[in-house]
């Protein structure tokens, strides 16, 4: 026990390394023998670490789930019978505890789609032990931070969460359709009169420095592209239903411009490593919901929270110490807890959970979480506070490991030159 109780006995986030240096039960399935016997053979130095199941089929695996238990199943998609598809659905529903991941060919993207909603990580063959090694430890350390015990106590004495917003859902619902376009989805925002002034004031803000002034949401979503756009509604939204809440125009004003501050940075970090268009994207929205949790806490816990931001402005501590040292928890794991509620992509919930402690994450690799830990700290520092770089809480060491620590120069000056 003394290994993780620090301060009054609570765990502090980065402990959650030691719950996943356990010995994890993971079930592969694929319907071909050859592929599985190519796995055992790849996989065999993790034999210590991992504990190995080979099903060959959704068949067999829904047998094999009943009379064990497993942390992880690694499922192929196009197989005959059960599919990989149907295989996540029935596990989800079954099994929600367990980690899902898909490993399938570039041939199987109509399948992949079906399972967007169930899978939690994809990879594509052929794979290399370490990249599995690495996906597997993130996904089941990003599930012990959910699941903990003090984070659920947190949250369940919060009477009202925010709700996925209306407007989202339809976009998502659109998209969806057979005849879902650029123009049907500007449709949707520009229905909403007050949602599409705010998305066309932020797009005309200098954190996009556009070429030119966007005057509709259908040149927006040309410009930006799809997920950006989506990424701004939502976050919009979510911001809008705090407002009359208890939290006052100020605070929400200068939150908005941080979050926005650091969605802008992460996406231009994410260019300069050359990230792919799915991680500069999924960096980008949890840019800009990375500290939901603040919002969460402030109206949920009022008096309290309020209390907790005090003295952190008053003895120059960390605010994150000091939310672990009253509540047990931090707002990074309060908002990373509602993403996961929501269904969200685990790159976004894990960048969110650890945007302040990314050593805490296993995997030490330039990505969303890197991109937004120092989109973080920059705009700390480059924006209106204008605090200095080493009171940003930027954890060179992990951006170090991550062999990006001499790059934090050159992001700073791209990211100052995107806001000029």
């Amino acid at each position: 026990m003394s290994r993780v109780m620090r301060g009054r006995g609570r765990p502090l986030l980065s402990d959650y390394r030691w719950r996943i240096e356990m010995k994890r039960k993971i079930l592969f399935v694929d319907d071909e023998p050859n592929v599985l016997q190519g796995l055992k053979r790849m996989l065999r130095g993790m034999r210590n670490e991992w504990d190995m199941v080979f099903a060959e089929g959704g068949e067999e695996a829904m047998r094999i789930l009943e009379g064990d238990s497993f942390e992880v199943l690694v499922t192929d998609m196009r197989m005959p019978g059960m599919h990989g598809a149907e295989l996540l659905k029935r596990v989800k529903n079954k099994y929600p505890e367990i980690v899902r991941i898909v490993l399938s060919g570039h041939s199987d993207q109509e399948l992949i789609l079906k399972s967007v909603r169930t899978a939690h990580q994809y990879l594509s063959k052929p794979c290399d032990a370490e990249t599995l090694k690495n996906t597997v430890s993130r996904a089941c350390a990003l599930r012990a931070l959910l699941k903990d015990e003090t984070l659920k106590q947190v949250v369940s004495n919060i009477d009202t969460l925010p709700s996925l917003p209306r407007l989202y859902q339809e976009i998502m619902a659109e998209l969806q359709s057979e005849n879902a376009s650029i123009e049907s989805i500007a449709k949707i925002i520009s229905g909403d009169v007050g949602m599409s002034a705010k998305i066309l004031q932020m797009v005309n803000s200098a954190f996009f420095a556009l070429p030119r002034h966007i005057e509709s949401i259908a040149q927006a979503v040309n410009l930006l592209g799809l997920e950006t756009i989506k990424a701004l509604v939502l976050s919009a939204q979510i911001f809008s239903q705090f407002e009359n809440k208890g939290v006052s125009e100020s605070f929400l004003e200068k939150l908005w411009s941080h979050c926005m501050g650091t969605a802008a940075f992460a996406k231009v970090i994410a260019k300069e490593e050359h990230l792919s268009r799915e991680m500069a994207d999924d960096a980008f929205l949890a840019g800009m919901l990375h500290d939901v949790g603040k919002l969460i806490l402030s109206t949920g816990l009022s008096d309290k929270y309020s209390a907790i931001v005090k003295r952190a402005g008053e003895n120059g501590a960390s605010l994150r110490e000091i939310e672990q040292e009253e509540l047990g928890t931090t707002h990074g794991a309060v908002g990373a807890y509602l993403m996961g509620l929501w269904g969200f992509a685990d790159n976004v919930v894990e960048a969110i959970a650890f945007h302040h402690t990314p050593d805490a994450c296993p995997a030490k690799t330039m990505g969303g979480l890197a991109a937004v830990h120092a989109a973080n700290a920059l705009e700390h520092a480059l924006g209106p506070e204008g605090m200095k770089m080493e009171e940003a809480s930027l954890d060179r060491e992990f951006l170090d490991q991550a062999g990006v620590g001499e790059k934090v120069e050159q992001w700073a000056l791209a990211c100052e030159s995107a806001i000029e």
